[in-house]
């Protein structure tokens, strides 16, 4: 078992049912909203590709091996899931060369949907949304509690929760965070950036629960720089970025965990703000007897799980695939 919470209050009460989730990879399809689209010119091919049963850093591997080029000059905006149907853009580095083998290449592996050159590369975090449609099967939940909770996240959201997934299998990311020496953090090594924003997003859903439980979480407190919208941590060189009073109190949230505190300011990572509050966007669901299916958009860094945990009682059969 964990040594660390990974399940937090939900804001609306318990679970109306249950259900299980990624039965099928078809029943997880996510698709990556870049928000702009390739220029037509530059030294980076920007690529639009459909997977299914690959992970977003096995592609990104394969696409440099297929490319000619390092796996550094591979760009991607996020990693998206294994076990299921996503579409998402990569970005490869080729100066001067001509595309049509490789898109040949790239045809043959995976579903090609778009492509054109840019003059820079893909960054992490670049893509302004994810389009997700969900079919959860086996639902056992009575319809008028699920309506009514269904209609209540479309009208006032839900907790911006990090899922499961930031933090590894059996918290294996914080585990990793927790051993890392605040004094030995420069390198390349991207594990330490993964850890490190595993022990971030802990505290953050950390700080969320609290504020759900003292039933603030949709309110602005005094000395939150949210511009109009309740925000929470990000921790970071010094602790919160937030202003009296409230950065006392979220400051008393992180002081228990003095390793963190010290990996973050032996980093220099700059504190940052993220929403307490998720509202889907386009939210659209069909209920039958036996079935929920979703739809809905989130922007960028926020997950499908912090909706459905809401709703329902969920097992994840693409866990058991993975064992």
């Amino acid at each position: 078992m964990s040594a660390w919470r990974l399940s937090w209050p939900a804001a609306w009460g318990e679970p109306v049912g249950r259900a299980s989730m990624r039965a099928h990879p078809e029943d997880f399809d996510v698709e990556e909203v870049l928000g702009f689209l390739p220029e037509g010119q530059g030294e980076h091919l920007y690529i639009f590709l459909e997977k299914v049963g690959d992970n977003t850093d096995y592609v990104a591997r394969q696409l440099a091996e297929l490319s000619g080029c390092r796996p550094m000059d591979v760009g991607l905006s996020g990693l998206k899931d294994r076990h299921a149907v996503t579409r998402q853009w990569f970005s490869l580095y080729r100066p001067g060369m001509d595309d049509t083998a490789f898109l040949d290449g790239v045809s043959a592996r995976w579903k090609l949907l778009s492509h054109g050159r840019h003059p820079v590369k893909l960054r992490r975090g670049t893509h302004s949304a994810n389009r997700f449609r969900l079919v959860l099967r086996d639902l056992h939940a009575d319809a008028v509690q699920l309506q009514a909770r269904l209609q209540r996240i479309a009208a006032e959201g839900c907790p911006n929760y990090f899922g499961p997934q930031r933090f590894g299998r059996d918290a294996g990311n914080l585990d990793a965070a927790a051993k890392l020496n605040a004094r030995k953090l420069r390198g390349k090594d991207p594990r330490r950036g993964l850890y490190l924003s595993a022990a971030r997003s802990w505290l953050f859903n950390e700080v969320l629960a609290q504020r759900i439980a003292e039933n603030d979480w949709q309110t602005l407190r005094a000395g939150d720089p949210g511009d109009g919208c309740p925000t929470g941590p990000l921790f970071g060189d010094g602790g919160s970025s937030a202003g009296e009073p409230l950065l006392s109190w979220e400051n008393a949230i992180l002081g228990p965990h003095a390793v963190f505190r010290a990996l973050f300011d032996g980093a220099r990572i700059r504190p940052e703000r993220r929403p307490l509050v998720l509202h889907p966007q386009d939210f659209e669901f069909e209920l039958t007897e036996d079935r929920l299916q979703l739809q809905f958009a989130l922007p960028s860094g926020s997950f499908a799980t912090a909706v459905v945990g809401e709703l329902l009682e969920v097992e994840d059969k693409s866990v058991r695939v993975a064992q």
